[in-house]
């Protein structure tokens, strides 16, 4: 939209707001959610979905290749969450009768150009997949499954084509997948004598198509026929992909009828996964929160009783200063560390991502995320992002105010900016970089300009509103008066290094996860569905009580030997571990990856890093929040002059 320079700046400011206001529309729109019922003969319009590439983990549209083109390229309305994905849907020249056969349908013919058999091959050489919707249901590719025969495996859209050697001889050709075995499964109402479609599969073929004479609309194929009841093709005989090749797209389209019903259709998709891995995840963690909560109680109930008794039956001063242990630091327990300001910021963010992760587990327990709406999660996250400023303005002020700070817009400023600046800097490079690349995966200039808004316009006010709010409450008074002038640390054992039981303290929560996420990197890069939302609660629930209890135990030993500097160990002890997760990134790269070009890899870590980051400042805070609750117990609970 252009706007005039005479328009007043609260037009533009409007107009900016209904922009956002539409991404967020439709966010919560869900396209083909609500069951769509078909009769005989009604019009199946199949769309277009992005080309991906688990090798390059570039998206390209579908269009970007010469494909069969329709007579008018039409594009879906996308959220926000979709088009930071990269989806690109278009409706497509395939076009089904329900309930309607057709065998051999001719799509369209070519003629490659050299440029064109490069993009091919090119898309070929990086095992490109076509990705295809029919209402709302992605096309997928039934496989069976090497360990088991009973079952099937679903591949998420087909391949461009395939490379190899042809028969008797060494030379490796590349061949095109032309046609398209189709098949629409069902659901029928037997009251209504409606249908429901439940499943959309297809079996691509290479055929070098012939015919006699010239070519025209009603010529006939004879490697296929039309008249077949099934797929009938001279596949003995494929599509090469060549200078000059000539290429007849065909399919065929078979309706099966299904007696899945149409709320199950997605449990195909969603149950691809092996749960008892899940069920070892889940006990492995637990075994590490029992272990953990052991020592915990151990410390609380018997040291900490036993230390409380004794320091609360002392009567002198001699005796006072006769003891040792983390009685003799209360007077230097609760001062401001160095570089506090930056603690608040780091703190209040970390209460935004603990906001955010915490509701969207909930709504996705709770079925709002449902996988049909491509891009609602992302779309939610982003949102709930923005709208929990508020809460992390509010827990920075707090804090801020009790390390005896004045300036709390200054804060407010640095938390609502700090942590989005560095993401949204290390995001543009990899953007230009996806852009330099010609992939839809590029961020649009529209949709750079709507995060821009939700960051400014939305997310930094509310920032300011928390921190004002925040600040305005009293002050949090320390348990225990600090000493004017700071007691000398004695000298410190090697295991109770800061380094040392800084990461040490990050391997336990990173162990309390890291099977689980080796489920979420393969959906992310291997293009895989994630749904197991259930299992991914209870192991967040596990990795905060993992975190609190590690940084407890760390920081009573560490104030049992009169170190009193715990507020930046226990926010980096548990935020160690986002450390462990960037290592695993990396393992997980060089096993589990075909990543070969430089781009691609630069992308990969480049989304590691960002998400490594965030799991340091989430993980972080637990840990801090957990310590600072524990601290002044202690420290209200002994007699202190």
């Amino acid at each position: 939209m252009a706007f005039r320079r005479s328009l007043p700046v609260r037009s533009f400011a409007i107009s900016a707001l209904l922009l956002v206001l539409i991404h967020v529309a439709n966010c919560f729109y869900l396209p083909g959610v609500a069951p769509e019922d078909f009769q005989k003969g009604n019009t199946l319009n199949v769309k277009v979905n992005k080309l991906t590439s688990t090798k390059t983990q570039l998206p390209y549209s579908y269009y970007s290749l010469p494909y069969c083109l329709p007579k008018k390229i039409v594009d879906s309305a996308e959220n926000l969450g979709e088009v930071l994905r990269g989806d690109r849907i278009e409706n497509s020249p395939y076009e089904f009768k329900m309930g309607e056969p057709q065998m051999c349908k001719v799509v369209c013919r070519i003629t490659l150009d050299a440029k064109s058999a490069k993009e091919f091959k090119e898309k070929i050489d990086d095992e490109y997949r076509v990705n295809m919707i029919l209402d709302n249901l992605p096309l997928v590719v039934p496989l069976p499954r090497r360990d088991q025969e009973s079952t099937t495996f679903y591949q998420l859209g087909f391949h461009v084509g395939l490379k190899g050697p042809i028969t008797g001889k060494k030379d490796e050709k590349y061949f095109i997948h032309n046609h398209l075995a189709f098949t629409v499964k069902y659901h029928k109402d037997l009251q209504t004598d409606t249908a429901r479609i439940v499943g959309f599969e297809v079996k691509p073929f290479s055929v070098k198509h012939e015919y006699d004479g010239k070519w025209d609309e009603k010529t006939r194929l004879r490697t296929c026929d039309p008249h077949a009841k099934q797929t009938v093709v001279n596949s003995n005989s494929p599509q090469e992909v060549e200078e000059n090749s000539e290429i007849i797209f065909t399919y065929d389209v078979q309706f099966q009828e299904s007696e899945v019903k149409w709320a199950s259709r997605w449990d195909a998709y969603l149950l691809m996964s092996d749960d008892q891995i899940h069920w070892f995840s889940i006990v492995n963690s637990l075994m590490i929160v029992l272990f953990l909560s052991g020592m915990v109680a151990m410390i609380m109930l018997r040291t900490l009783y036993r230390d409380i008794s004794r320091y609360n039956e002392l009567e002198t001063q001699e005796e006072a200063q006769e003891e040792t242990g983390w009685k003799l630091v209360h007077g230097d327990v609760f001062r401001p560390p160095n570089n506090s300001d930056l603690l608040c910021v780091y703190v209040g963010t970390g209460v935004q991502f603990f906001g955010m992760i915490l509701v969207t587990m909930i709504f996705a327990l709770l079925g709002f995320l449902s996988p049909s709406n491509r891009g609602g999660l992302m779309t939610a996250m982003l949102l709930l992002w923005v709208f929990m400023g508020l809460f992390a303005g509010y827990a920075s002020a707090r804090l801020y105010k009790m390390f005896k700070g004045t300036e709390w817009k200054k804060i407010a400023f640095r938390t609502a900016v700090m942590f989005p600046a560095i993401i949204s800097s290390i995001f543009f490079v990899l953007n230009a970089l996806i852009w330099g690349q010609k992939s839809s995966g590029a961020v649009p200039f529209g949709t750079m300009f709507a995060l821009v808004f939700l960051w400014f316009g939305i997310s930094v006010p509310l920032v300011f509103v928390g921190g004002y709010v925040g600040f305005k409450k009293p002050a949090i008074e320390d348990p225990v008066k600090t000493n004017k002038i700071p007691r000398q640390i004695p000298e410190q054992a090697w295991y109770m290094n800061p380094l040392f039981s800084i990461l040490i303290g990050g391997i336990l929560p990173f162990g309390a996860v890291f099977i689980e996420l080796f489920f979420i990197l393969t959906s992310i890069w291997l293009n895989q569905f994630y749904y197991i939302f259930g299992f991914l609660f209870l192991v967040f629930v596990i990795l905060i009580v993992t975190c609190a209890e590690i940084t407890i135990v760390l920081c009573y030993f560490q104030l049992c030997s009169e170190d009193y500097l715990w507020w930046w160990r226990s926010y980096l002890t548990a935020g160690s571990s986002a450390l462990y997760l960037f290592l695993y990134a990396t393992f997980y790269f060089f096993t589990k990856l075909e990543i070969t070009k430089l781009v691609s890899g630069i992308l990969y870590f480049g989304y590691m890093l960002i998400a490594s980051y965030a799991f340091f400042v989430l993980t972080g805070t637990i840990g801090f929040y957990a310590c600072f609750w524990f601290t002044r117990l202690i420290y209200s609970s002994v007699k202190i002059d």
